[in-house]
């Protein structure tokens, strides 16, 4: 039976594409074929290479998470690399997508995209206001792109192309590397080492004031799927929790020790710098088209992704 749909997934191996995989075959739609790919199976930077896999799978729908991405300060000192790399990246999937009459393109942007200088919440109205922060705007400039060029794509050819933008994602198969994650898995990894070397002293940097919205990738990958099915804008729209599930770092610190079941102490270290205080999106517009939504309450998501890294940290990315 010829697949309806063949749904093609770059960056398919991270923790966002195995989330979306983990959803898809819990619900084994019989009208879709889902490939999920890897750097492995293409160079997206190279144009013919980026032909080949498009020829190969022949995608009627395409889920675009494939991205350069690196942590703060890798960041800040490789700016160039992070907005030529990914300007390839983007013009080649979008443009082959163009040329093999791919139906729709969904790609992914991220909230350090918006104006460093805003007011909150952040809306999709604000990602051009302003100047992203200029620590990472090789990277943010390069993603809010992809909105410039799903308007024209839209405009001169009338393609369907358009992009979400998560708030802080965080679950199973995340990136636990110390220099090069994100603050959850970062400190899941950092306290799973202090309990194995059995120490009693548990530092996080900073006040632990500092807010966050966090959306658990399993949650983020059900929307992504209702973006890609249902969802008939250009428009950029915002995948987040409410305003409301905010949390602090501080928070965010007891409810992993109490994931953990850690016994010793918590310090603080304030000489470290706490970064920037919140970077809160509304999720007004998504709430319009998805009012009852629930998301997976954080203290379970939580809970779920450090029994993940307990039991598969040695295949995880450490």
């Amino acid at each position: 039976m010829a697949h309806e749909k063949v749904i093609l997934v770059t960056g398919g191996t991270g923790l966002v594409g195995n989330a979306i995989k983990t959803v898809i075959e819990s619900e084994n739609p019989k009208d879709e074929k889902w490939i999920f790919i890897s750097s492995k199976d293409a160079d997206l930077c190279n144009l013919e290479d980026t032909k080949r896999l498009f020829a190969k799978h022949q995608p009627t729908h395409v889920i675009h998470l494939a991205a350069m991405v690196g942590g703060l300060f890798h960041n800040m000192s490789h700016n160039l690399d992070f907005l030529r790399r990914n300007l390839h990246m983007n013009d080649n999937v979008l443009q082959v997508s163009y040329e093999t009459g791919v139906k729709k393109v969904v790609s992914c942007l991220s909230t350090c995209i918006f104006p460093d200088k805003t007011t909150y919440p952040i809306d999709e109205t604000m990602i051009h206001n302003g100047p992203p922060h200029p620590s990472n705007f090789g990277y943010s400039y390069a993603k809010r792109l992809i909105d410039v060029y799903n308007h024209a794509y839209h405009e001169q050819h009338g393609c369907t192309f358009t992009a979400v933008v998560p708030c802080n994602v965080f679950g199973p198969h995340d990136n636990f590397n110390l220099e090069s994650s994100h603050v959850i898995p970062g400190l899941i990894r950092k306290l799973y080492d202090i309990i194995q070397q059995g120490g009693d002293t548990f530092v996080v940097m900073g006040t632990g004031k500092p807010l966050r919205q966090f959306i658990y990738s399993l949650d983020l990958a059900k929307l992504f799927v209702w973006v890609l099915r249902e969802y008939k804008e250009v428009d950029s729209i915002i995948l987040s929790v409410d305003e409301a599930a905010e949390v602090s770092i501080k928070d965010l610190t007891e409810e992993l020790v109490k994931a953990f079941d850690f016994k010793g102490k918590v310090v603080f270290d304030t000489t470290k710098a706490d970064g920037q205080f919140k970077k809160t999106a509304s999720n007004a517009k998504l709430r319009k088209y998805l009012p009852d939504f629930q998301f997976t309450p954080f203290q379970q998501a939580l809970k779920e992704t450090v029994d993940w890294y307990k039991k598969y940290h040695d295949i995880a990315r450490n």
